[in-house]
C-alpha cells in the first residue's frame, strides 16, 4: 500500500513541477505516472549500477557528478515516456533536483 501512495505522490509532484517549470512537460496525470514508474525502476536497477560505475568521477567531484547522473537519467525517461518532454539538460538537473528534494521532504512526514 506504501509504495501505492508513494507512486500517486511522485506522480502529482511531477505533475506540479512540469506546471511550474516552463522546460518540462506532462501530457496528463497518466502520463505523470508512467514518469513516475519509469523513474522509480531507473533509479532502483539502473542509478546503482552507474554509481558504481562512474565512482571515480563522483569521488573527484565529491558526489556533485550525482546531480549529473540524475539529469541524465530524467532526460532518459523523457526519451521513453510518450507525453513527458525536457527542453534541456538544464531543466533535467532542475527538474531532478526539484524532484528529488520534494520526495525526501514527502518521505519524512
Amino acid at each position: 500500500m506504501e509504495f501505492l501512495i508513494t507512486w500517486l505522490v511522485s506522480a502529482v509532484v511531477i505533475l506540479l513541477l512540469s506546471y511550474l517549470l516552463p522546460g518540462i512537460t506532462v501530457a496528463g496525470f497518466v502520463s505523470a505516472l508512467l514518469v513516475a514508474l519509469v523513474w522509480g525502476l531507473l533509479n532502483a536497477f539502473i542509478k546503482p549500477i552507474l554509481l558504481v560505475l562512474t565512482l571515480p568521477i563522483n569521488i573527484l567531484t565529491l558526489g556533485l557528478f550525482t546531480f549529473i547522473l540524475n539529469a541524465l537519467l530524467v532526460m532518459l525517461v523523457a526519451a521513453v515516456v510518450p507525453g513527458f518532454r525536457v527542453a534541456n539538460f538544464w531543466w533535467a538537473l532542475l527538474f531532478s533536483v526539484l524532484l528529488s528534494l520534494v520526495m525526501f521532504l514527502v518521505s519524512k512526514y
